[in-house]
């Protein structure tokens, strides 16, 4: 398994002022998906001019922000069983999810903290 980026990503149920934060620290929208598996969740990935990036996620029902990694792999099978088998759990409230344009799952390390797992899957992959 390759690790093809590596990145702060923040679960928040106010993406807004998040976002605006990190705007004014020189980072731009790159791109959004909505509805993530047919659920009022939003992610908004951001970079800035040195080529850094920062993931912000709008789940509602969060009571306070939460951080995590986002980590994405050539090989999400790969990535899953890699961690899973050093005591990762999917996290709660999270699954799997398919959008056609990537494969992603937030799991939690035994001592609590987050890794996104994402795999981009490339328009000529589909």
């Amino acid at each position: 398994m390759k690790i093809t980026s590596f990145n702060p990503y923040i679960i928040t149920s106010a993406p807004d002022e998040v976002i605006g934060l990190f705007e004014a620290l020189g980072f731009e929208r790159r791109h959004m998906k909505e509805n993530i598996n047919g659920e009022d969740i939003d992610c908004v990935r951001m970079k800035d001019a040195n080529g850094y990036h920062v993931d912000v996620t709008r789940v509602d029902r969060v009571p306070r922000d939460l951080m995590a990694i986002r980590m994405n792999v050539d090989d999400f099978d790969e990535g899953y069983e890699f961690l899973t088998s050093r005591g990762f759990t999917v996290a709660p409230g999270s699954q799997i999810t398919d959008t056609g344009s990537s494969r992603a799952v937030i799991l939690l390390s035994p001592s609590g903290f987050g890794i996104n797992l994402v795999k981009h899957i490339r328009k000529e992959d589909r």
